[in-house]
């Protein structure tokens, strides 16, 4: 339509069913990433620092503290995972539904597919997303240290 300005338009979100898994890896990562949470549970935090270039300069980035998060999630401490990164939550979120798919996929041989259509709209809202999370990690970078 004339004048119709992508960013006047919602993301267009479209389900659809396939009769085979174009996205093979993406259960690949997410079965790998549950296995990771189950080991930091059972075994503890690994005895090296896992950082960003920028963090020994002070910077937090919006994944510091992932990995003690992730450990407090998969511990059932769900407020000491908010506290570490709420991003964390959305993350474990995105590996369950990829890892459901998977197994509803191969048990009935239809895989779905989803497909988003991007705008200026979900763009803006993704980096303010992003930008909030990175702002409070900054907030929280003594607790991150």
């Amino acid at each position: 339509m004339i004048g119709d300005s992508d960013a006047a338009r919602p993301p267009r979100v479209l389900f659809s069913w396939s009769p085979s898994d174009g996205h093979r890896l993406l259960a690949f990562l997410a079965l790998i990433g549950a296995l990771g949470a189950i080991a930091l549970a059972v075994l503890g935090l690994p005895p090296v620092g896992i950082h960003g270039p920028l963090h020994r300069f002070g910077i937090m980035d919006p994944a510091c503290g992932m990995t003690r998060a992730t450990q407090a999630l998969a511990r059932n401490d769900l407020a000491r995972a908010w506290r570490f990164n709420p991003g964390s939550f959305g993350v474990a979120a995105v590996g369950a539904l990829l890892l459901l798919r998977f197994a509803y996929g191969t048990a009935s041989g239809r895989w779905l597919e989803i497909a988003i259509r991007r705008t200026r709209t979900l763009d803006v809202a993704i980096a303010t997303g992003v930008a909030a999370l990175w702002i409070n990690q900054q907030l929280h970078a003594a607790m991150l240290r």
